[in-house]
Formats: structure tokens, C-alpha cells, sequence
């Protein structure tokens, strides 16, 4: 049986609602009481490019910058989901019709939406049936290589997107500064899959960083991610109570890559996995740069009300295995 999944994963301007992520940077669906991880269940994943362009980007654009976004995520060497152009086509991405399509849409109304991910799963399985990206119109986009000043890079947001297209959620590894006419400005990320998008002009998002390369390694691992590489994980409470929806950040002071997770159960638990063995830096911090809503269902309970604490040690990942549990203890601000 199939259904709509009420979830569109909205990127850059708009900080749009996503559903609770089962693990780091994915999304849960629910099949028979429980939750599996949202994604495809077989891969080269087919889609389809929109034969329309907009002022500055024609529909060979379109089909060439979507090709590289697809083709970056490939290659990822720890990850085995692979994509294949399956055609042109006239078809609008948003009809549940079993053909992912990407291309433009006008949608005035959205006006702090960039681009928008939609789903269609099966509800037996939770495996994805189809997943479309639509490109909002309204805004000025552009393919050029150094980026152009005033129009957004259609590879960036393109390769945003197919993150979600692939099963990821958003990652709140980001710094952001609020902007005089309202909304936030993206100052560094250190993840693609960041909610805010940079501004125009920036071509600074076309490359996947070690929050991204886990993420979809978790999801679709490949060759020796799981002997090779390792996992933290542990718990956190405050005032003596497991919290709910606090950032976890896994620093490697070696490489200065940083891998981040949330917790994500009521015993304020959680796990980061695709970590390079060695010492890790731990801080615990609430979600400040982007709206809650960015990351889970309005409906749960969020709790931002502490400070950004640090374990009081350094957190060794072996490789192939766990850290160990550790337990943080944060307080309010």
C-alpha cells in the first residue's frame, strides 16, 4: 500500500518542520509501531529532470547542475547508494505519480523557500517510492562556476536537497547571525545539510563535509564503514532528568572535522556514528542557530534552557566499536 508522507523537507530561506529523526541526520517513518529509517530500498535511484529552465539557468543547465549534485553524493567512497538520469521530462515534480522529478516551480506564496523535497513511501515497508525536488522560480538562480552576486547557486541548493531526496534531515552543525529585516544569516556550516541556505552569490555549499559523509554512510553503508570507522555514544540529563533534543557534537581535534547528533529518546540518549578512531571532544549544546521546528515535529518538546557544556574528558572511538557510554550533565542557563 502506498501513501503520502506528511513530510517536505524545506532548505535555505525558509527554516521549514521536518519528522523526528529515528537516528543522527535521518528520518523515522513509522511502520507498525515502529520506526525504520526512511530510504530506498534499492539503488541505482531513477529520476527525472524538468525540460523547463528559468531566466539565466535552461533546462540543460538544469539537468547538468542537478548530474554534479547527484554525482557528489556518489562519491562517497563509505556509501553505496549510486543515481541514474532516467530521462526528460515534461512532468511537474509534486505528483505522486512514482517518478521522482526535480525542476522549477513557481511558488510565489513560499517566499522564504529556495526548494522543497517531497516523499512517497511505502507504508508496509517504509522504503522510499518516490521523492521529488521542485527549485522555486520566484527566486534567481544561476549555474555559474565562481557563483554570480544576486542569484542563488542551483548546484548547492540542488545538492542540499538530495540529501533529504536520499533520507537525510537537516544538521544543526552552523552559525548564523540575526539580520535586521528578520530571518538569519548563515556566517560558517560544517554541514551541507545545514536548514539555512548561504546567501546569494555563495558557492561555499557544493562540498560535502564529515557530518554529511557519515550521515549517508549510516544510512547506505559501503566497503569497511562499519570495521573501519567507529561510534560515540551516551546520555544526557538535566536537573537530574533525561533531556530531549539536545545538540551532541563529536570535535576530532586531529582533523578539526565535527560529526553531530541529537538525542533522540525519552532517556535523553544518543549515538554518532562514522567516526574515525581516535580521541573525540564532546560539547552538548541547545539549538540555537535555526529554529526548532527545523528539526523535529512541533509537537515535541524541545528543551533549549541550558548551557553549552563539555565533557570532562577526552572520548576515545576505537575502530569497529563503540566508545562506551558516557554521561553528560548540563545546567541551566
Amino acid at each position: 500500500m502506498k501513501r503520502p508522507l506528511a513530510l517536505f523537507a524545506a532548505a535555505a530561506l525558509m527554516l521549514g518542520q521536518s519528522a523526528p529523526a529515528f537516528a543522527y541526520l535521518k528520518f523515522g517513518v513509522p511502520v507498525r509501531g515502529q520506526q525504520v529509517t526512511l530510504k530506498w530500498a534499492q539503488t541505482p535511484v531513477r529520476y527525472f529532470v524538468s525540460n523547463t529552465g528559468v531566466p539565466g539557468v535552461t533546462a540543460t543547465d538544469l539537468q547538468n547542475a542537478v548530474g554534479r549534485a547527484f554525482a557528489t553524493w556518489t562519491a562517497v567512497p563509505t556509501a553505496s547508494i549510486t543515481y541514474q538520469l532516467a530521462g526528460i521530462t515534461s512532468a511537474s515534480p509534486g505528483s505522486d505519480d512514482g517518478a521522482s522529478v526535480l525542476g522549477f516551480r513557481s511558488r510565489p506564496d513560499l517566499d522564504r523557500v529556495l526548494a522543497q523535497t517531497s516523499f512517497l513511501i511505502d507504508s508496509s515497508t517504509g522504503s522510499l517510492i518516490e521523492s521529488d525536488i521542485f527549485f522555486n522560480s520566484t527566486f534567481p538562480w544561476t549555474v555559474a562556476a565562481a557563483g554570480e552576486p544576486g542569484r542563488y547557486d542551483l548546484e548547492s541548493i540542488a545538492l542540499h536537497e538530495i540529501g533529504h531526496f536520499s533520507g537525510l534531515g537537516h544538521s544543526a552543525l552552523g552559525e548564523t547571525e540575526l539580520i535586521s529585516t528578520g530571518g538569519r544569516r548563515v556566517l560558517s556550516a560544517e554541514a551541507v545539510m545545514f536548514p539555512i541556505a548561504y546567501p546569494s552569490g555563495s558557492i561555499a555549499a557544493r562540498t560535502l563535509k564529515a557530518d554529511d559523509i557519515a550521515g549517508i554512510s549510516d544510512i547506505y553503508p559501503d566497503g569497511d564503514f562499519s570495521t573501519a570507522d567507529g561510534s560515540l555514544s551516551g546520555s544526557v540529563t538535566k536537573d537530574g532528568q533525561p533531556l530531549f533534543g539536545a545538540h551532541v557534537v563529536a570535535f576530532n581535534p586531529a582533523t578539526g572535522s565535527m560529526v553531530a547528533s541529537f538525542t533522540l529518546n525519552a532517556q535523553g540518549q544518543f549515538s554518532i556514528g562514522g567516526l574515525s578512531p581516535g580521541p573525540y571532544v564532546v560539547r552538548v549544546e541547545p539549538i540555537d542557530d535555526a529554529e526548532v521546528d527545523s528539526f523535529f515535529d512541533s509537537s515535541r518538546n524541545v528543551d533549549i534552557d541550558f548551557r553549552v557544556t563539555f565533557f570532562d574528558r577526552v572520548v576515545v572511538v576505537p575502530k569497529g566499536g563503540d566508545s562506551g557510554s558516557i554521561a553528560v550533565t548540563v545546567v541551566r542557563k
